[in-house]
């Protein structure tokens, strides 16, 4: 198969030729990597790369599961594999092993992906880009060198859109997915809190606000991968509502009566919001009332946002310090300054010298957000916002260098849409449906309610089928 027959088909077509065994999986892998050389050396998204190895597995392999041995890559945010090393973005971290899978690794493998690599992250994945020293430098946007990626997932979102790989492996705690799926142009799904499962080794991350998913460049494909990967597993702490046997079956079924969203075009205490990310919320909107759906503008519902980025803050610290004391008690380090940047330093810091009342009250405010969007969501089906306040951010903009507090309050700011769902639990997606003309995408958020992934997806299927972005591939230069 030649590169661009691999990258102009997304992860569902590459399988039905792997399971009609018109193409096999070393022919893929191939594909994957030729174009990797070719376009990651500029945008720096990818790490811990086993081409030999996965190579290897490749051609071994059989196809099986939904995707029946497609390239695939995971991302660095400590998801344990046997296969691949992990350093959450971190020094103190590099080159960190795995004795056993986590469960979603081994749905991954179960379903027919086929890891090479990982994809790039900011340290301990707590930025919304991804600009980790571990990382040698930055991971750039593909649409334009002097900007972010996003974060962060944002070495996986690059992948996508450069067509390293249809699929691609994200997380979410704050807007993780979402953000690089919006600065990128991909298409990215945070799932509700409780549908794919952490362990074996944890049951939450960052007190219930993150989760694990994929990018991708078809709604298509998201469905699928998230029939193969979502499932409660024995003894974890959330569970969210019984699921569909198959969101990919259901994807193209209409609904039986137009849908009611609400648009927000407002943010929360004086946050501004960028005319281009203003103007794609108000396009989509009349996208969806083409579409015969209702869009009723209103006012996001009150909240004391800088309380709540306070109570991120707080969670954000006490698990730093958890992790890596935890580490250190293994592997001791003199100078934590050489091993961690300044902003994880100082959350460290911040975490040695929290109070259990103080983390108590975090989790309380984002319980307290759980209750608020339900409230606010009891006329509608779907909440419609811009993806991020600002455009993909410059390079340096939101810096690791400053102490903690400060640079959370101005990620808080960047992503004033994204942190609150996942604090609420709610299933979001980010969707790439504007383009400014210069030609930066600029994302769209959609909410649904909690555990209502099937009706998100299948809204998804129709903006997809009605303003299509499959085609646009982002072709940086060598």
């Amino acid at each position: 198969m030649r590169t661009d027959e691999y990258e102009s088909r997304d992860g569902l077509a590459l399988a039905a030729l792997l399971h009609k065994r018109e193409v096999s999986p070393a022919e893929l892998l191939d594909c994957a990597l030729q174009i990797a050389d070719d376009r990651n050396g500029a945008l720096n998204a990818l790490c811990y790369l086993r081409p030999e190895a996965a190579m290897a597995m490749a051609r071994a392999a059989q196809p099986k599961g939904v995707f029946g041995g497609l390239p695939f890559l995971l991302k660095d945010s400590g998801l344990a594999s046997t296969f691949l090393p992990s350093s959450v973005g971190s020094r103190l971290f590099a080159g960190m092993t795995f004795a056993s899978d986590a469960t979603l690794q081994t749905r991954f493998l179960a379903d027919g992906f086929l890891a090479f690599g990982r994809t790039t992250v900011p340290e301990f994945c707590m930025a919304p880009t991804t600009e980790a020293v571990q990382n040698g430098g930055p991971t750039r946007n593909p649409w334009d060198p002097r900007r972010s990626s996003g974060g962060s997932s944002g070495g996986a979102a690059v992948a996508v859109a450069t067509g390293i790989v249809p699929i691609a492996h994200g997380s979410d705690g704050g807007g993780s997915i979402r953000i690089p799926a919006s600065c990128c142009g991909v298409y990215g799904l945070k799932p509700s809190r409780g549908l794919v499962p952490h362990g074996p080794l944890r049951g939450e991350g960052w007190g219930g606000l993150a989760v694990d998913g994929v990018l991708t460049r078809t709604v298509r494909d998201t469905a699928a991968a998230l029939d193969g990967i979502a499932g409660m597993e024995p003894g974890q702490p959330y569970s969210a509502p019984e699921r569909p046997a198959s969101y990919l079956a259901r994807l193209n079924l209409p609904f039986k009566r137009p849908l009611r969203i609400a648009r927000w075009t407002e943010s929360w205490e004086g946050i501004g919001i960028a005319p281009e990310c203003r103007k794609a919320v108000m396009l989509t909107g009349e996208l969806l009332a083409g579409l015969g759906h209702e869009v009723v503008d209103v006012a996001p519902p009150p909240l004391k946002y800088a309380a709540f980025i306070g109570a991120i803050i707080d969670v954000m610290s006490a698990n730093v310090a958890l992790t890596v004391n935890g580490w250190l008690r293994q592997k001791p380090v003199d100078d934590l300054s050489s091993v961690l940047e300044p902003a994880i330093l100082d959350a460290w810091h911040r975490g040695q010298r929290l109070g259990a009342e103080a983390y108590a009250l975090a989790i309380n405010r984002f319980h307290a957000i759980g209750r608020t969007m339900a409230d606010h969501m009891a006329g509608f089906d779907i909440v419609l916002t811009p993806t991020l306040t600002q455009l993909p951010a410059l390079l340096g903009a939101l810096s690791m260098a400053e102490d903690f507090e400060t640079f959370r309050r101005k990620a808080g700011r960047y992503t004033a849409f994204l942190a609150i769902i996942n604090a609420s639990g709610q299933p979001a997606a980010s969707l790439p449906l504007h383009w400014t003309e210069e030609g930066l995408p600029v994302g769209v958020q959609m909410v649904g309610h909690f555990g209502a992934e099937d009706m998100l997806l299948r809204l998804s299927a129709q903006l997809e089928a009605a303003a299509p972005w499959q085609g646009r591939y982002a072709r940086p230069a060598a």
